[in-house]
């Protein structure tokens, strides 16, 4: 509802400078006051104005004052100080408009397309991918149409790295270290899962077991390593024995990925995989386009001879010049002098693709049932393009891609590419969802196992490594955390049945880890505590969690419907009941319950969940504040009554939403 008066509010400003002034202003800034006395929306317009105009912000303030305060939902304009104009709302008017649910629209057309997860299939994930998935379906819940908001069309895509050198290292892990062949793989995985063994979490033991024989020996660190890449050029070319033990290793930790990721409520509609990537020669038909568009080049001289490049983004944007007829030595290399592809190189066909641009699709084939959809994954051969999704995947109007901070550069290098291209608008809508890593307290490293040196527990956080085998698996993460859940469950509420019990165990653990891993900005470090994850007071997931059950547990106590108490509102006389002091402690609450929609587009547009975090840690405060000063339930003022249950009802309709978008479940008890 804060939205539609802020936009009201614009609209009428905008109108007044052009027919006052003859003026128009790029950006109209609308500020919150830092005190509910001040009104709830502050305008800074007049000090915009006074170099155009050379007068004083007052003076402008006072000419605007009269025409703002006749705009629809405002109850004054004030000026204050210098030359601000402070807008008072009709907090009855608007306090109507938001018991029957009126809110901005967010949403828009064309297609949105949201990569995340993308973890290499080589090993089990770790707590580090579980802020990339978090964060990119926490983004792609606030882009999708749900019973809020129209939303955009969405597709969330999940990418295999299927014939990558961590791949590789598992097959030669198996067949070097385990001296297992194509069979003996084969019966390897009948009896992982006969003895309900993992397969990823085997994968995690032989991963960091390979990588440190590459090392062990120095003699023969050479020959290993070698091993290694020609490991890794039969599994890119495909067709032969040790590709085959690649495809079966890794489509088991795919599955085994989705499963872990599924616990957490993510889920996927389209996986595409580099195999066929390279087996459709996606690239072969971007570097075409590429060499026509004077964008690729071959060097002839200097460190990258022989190689194949497109001038860096960052270079040619600083105005780097060339020496007279040397080469680019800064220049990004796409294939390599013996005739490999980057990852570069190979992003960037892919991204084409995305854009509907390549001219050439994947084949699909079903790989996974969720209740609501399917899960498609891509093949040479397949159906295409997707059944039940019209156009397929690769016709996004705008992509956005979850990938962590280390690969901004190769990000930045792929937009460059779409622009030099000729594809200005498609790389203005490319999005890289950029975050920096998850380390471990050291509190919570030695609760998992972890023995720890003097020097590492004086450290704010501990760095994992899967390479190293020092890691978080995600699901015993998950585990620990709803463990840690059910004993608080269990103690507060043993006249539960076991699966309520359990079910809001669950929900509390998993929506512990959820907003533990959001309420942080995209690029702040975060040092991971499980204990700290689940407190009940402060900035966490049950807090918010909490304070939605006890709305909901006064409704069940009043017999009320929360629907019942928002449709009171409408025969109230509010204005009197709002205005007083005591009227405002309730009228916060509506407040900040109204700017949901506002948070929502404001998340949106900067590619940050932590926003919503935020705000849905600030309802809830708002509401246990309005809860503990209020006597709901014995009330004896009818009117006022509903008044105060409305304003329950509110504050958890909004509370229930924001936390569904950051993927938070309310249980039914705390």
């Amino acid at each position: 509802m804060y939205r539609i008066l802020q936009l009201q509010l614009q609209t009428r400003i905008e109108a007044l400078l052009k027919e006052r002034y003859e003026i128009a202003l790029a950006n109209l800034v609308v500020e919150l006051p830092p005190k509910i006395e001040f009104g709830e929306m502050a305008l800074p317009v007049a000090f915009e104005l006074a170099k155009r105009l050379k007068k004083a912000p007052r003076a402008i303030a006072q000419e605007l004052q009269t025409a703002l305060a006749a705009t629809p939902g405002v109850a004054a304009v004030e000026i204050a100080g210098a030359g601000y104009l402070n807008v008072k709302l009709d907090r009855a008017g608007t306090a109507k408009r938001m018991a029957a649910d009126e809110h901005a629209v967010v949403g828009g057309g064309g297609f949105r397309l949201v990569e995340h997860t993308s973890i290499n299939p080589n090993k089990a994930a770790h707590v580090g991918h579980l802020r990339n998935a978090i964060l990119g379906d926490s983004f792609a819940r606030m882009l999708k149409k749900d019973e809020y908001k129209p939303g955009w069309e969405t597709g969330v895509q999940n990418y295999i790295d299927n014939t990558g050198v961590q791949v590789a290292d598992i097959v030669v892990a198996v067949t070097a270290l385990q001296g297992m062949s194509l069979e003996d793989v084969r019966g390897w995985l009948m009896e992982l899962i006969e003895t309900n063994t993992r397969l990823d979490y085997a994968c995690w033991d032989l991963y960091a077991a390979v990588s440190q024989w590459y090392e062990a020996d120095s003699t023969q660190a050479v020959a290993r390593k070698q091993l290694r890449l020609d490991t890794l050029h039969k599994i890119e070319a495909g067709g032969n024995e040790t590709a085959k033990i690649a495809e079966l290793i890794a489509t088991g930790v795919l599955r085994r990925h989705l499963e872990t990721m599924e616990r957490l409520g993510i889920e996927y509609d389209f996986l595409p995989r580099e195999s066929e990537i390279l087996h459709l020669h996606f690239w072969e038909t971007a570097r075409a386009l590429m060499v026509e568009k004077g964008v690729l080049y071959l060097e002839t001289e200097g460190k990258n001879k022989g190689c194949w490049v497109m001038r860096r983004a960052i270079s040619a944007a600083a105005g780097v010049e060339l020496a007279e007829g040397g080469p680019d030595e800064d220049a990004k290399i796409l294939v390599r002098s013996n005739g490999t592809v980057t990852y570069v190189g190979k992003d960037i066909a892919y991204h084409l693709w995305k854009y509907g641009l390549l001219g050439k699709d994947f084949g699909y084939a079903k790989f996974r049932e969720y209740a609501t959809h399917t899960c498609w994954i891509s093949t040479v051969h397949g159906e295409g393009p997707r059944p039940d999704f019209g156009l397929g995947f690769g016709h996004a109007d705008a992509i956005y891609n979850v990938i962590d901070s280390r690969q901004d550069d190769p990000q930045t290098q792929v937009k460059e590419a779409l622009r030099s291209l000729g594809y200005v608008a498609e790389s203005d809508r490319y999005t890289h969802l950029n975050y920096a890593f998850v380390g471990l307290t050291a509190r919570t490293a030695e609760d998992l196992g972890y023995v720890l040196s003097e020097e590492d527990k004086a450290k704010n956080f501990i760095e994992v490594s899967g390479r190293k085998g020092f890691g978080v698996k995600a699901d015993d993460l998950i585990d620990r955390m709803i463990a840690a859940a059910r004993s608080e469950v269990d103690s507060r509420h043993p006249e539960l049945d076991e699966t309520e019990r359990a079910e809001i165990a669950e929900a509390i653990g998993v929506g512990a880890l959820r907003f533990f891993l959001l309420r942080f900005t995209r690029n702040t470090i975060i040092a991971f505590d499980y204990q700290d994850a689940l407190a009940f007071d402060g900035e966490t997931g049950p807090y918010a969690q909490y304070a939605a059950v006890r709305a909901a547990n006064i409704f069940r106590k009043a017999g009320v419907s929360e629907e019942d108490a928002l449709a009171g509102v409408a025969s109230l006389d509010l204005a009197a009941m709002l205005e007083s002091e005591e009227g405002t402690s309730v009228w916060e609450v509506w407040l900040t319950a109204s700017r949901l929609s506002l948070v929502l587009e404001q998340a949106i547009a900067t590619a940050e969940p932590a926003m919503l975090a935020r705000y849905a840690f600030t309802l809830a405060q708002q509401f246990n504040n309005f809860y503990h000063r209020h006597h709901i339930l014995t009330e004896t003022d009818e009117a006022r009554k509903t008044l105060l249950l409305a304003t329950v009802a509110v504050a958890r309709r909004e509370l229930v939403r924001v936390l569904g978008w950051l993927g938070i479940t309310v249980p039914s008890a705390m």
